[in-house]
């Protein structure tokens, strides 16, 4: 089983304070045979959250290793068509939702794939669960 992923849900995993009920959940469900697809942008949007987390020292440089080395042993896994094949969907979607591209990837790549998306994001939740496709409740398995 798949669905895809949205930073807003990985990086909550790296950071104490930020743990939610929903994003704990989706991790038991990548810690359970669920595989996350993302689009590339994923890894350098958790990247730029760590890197600014260690400039407002809210986190150092061992334990942002220690949240890149979380992400890396998770069955993420990028898909590399998402650039060129969700070009347009991304603008429209970006558009339709006053979305940022990047956040609107996430949501093409869920359509093009018909994966539920996994967020947090208020905004990109709400673009999702207009369009069908918020993974709504990570505990009952059968919707991913």
């Amino acid at each position: 089983m798949r669905l895809v992923l949205d930073c807003s849900v990985a990086i909550s995993w790296c950071f104490g304070d930020e743990s939610n009920t929903y994003a704990d959940a989706v991790l038991l469900l990548l810690s359970d045979d669920v595989e996350a697809i993302v689009p590339g942008i994923l890894w350098l949007e958790i990247v730029n959250v760590l890197l600014v987390a260690e400039r407002r020292q809210r986190v150092t440089q061992i334990q942002a290793a220690k949240a890149l080395m979380l992400l890396r042993s998770l069955p993420i896994f990028v898909d590399v068509n998402t650039d060129q094949a969700s070009i347009d969907a991304t603008i429209a979607i970006a558009r339709e939702g006053s979305l940022a591209a990047y956040d609107a990837a996430y949501l093409a790549l869920a359509m093009r794939e018909g994966l539920p998306l996994a967020t947090i994001d208020r905004r990109l939740g709400a673009a999702a669960q207009q369009r069908g496709m918020l993974l709504e409740d990570p505990m009952i398995e059968d919707t991913v």
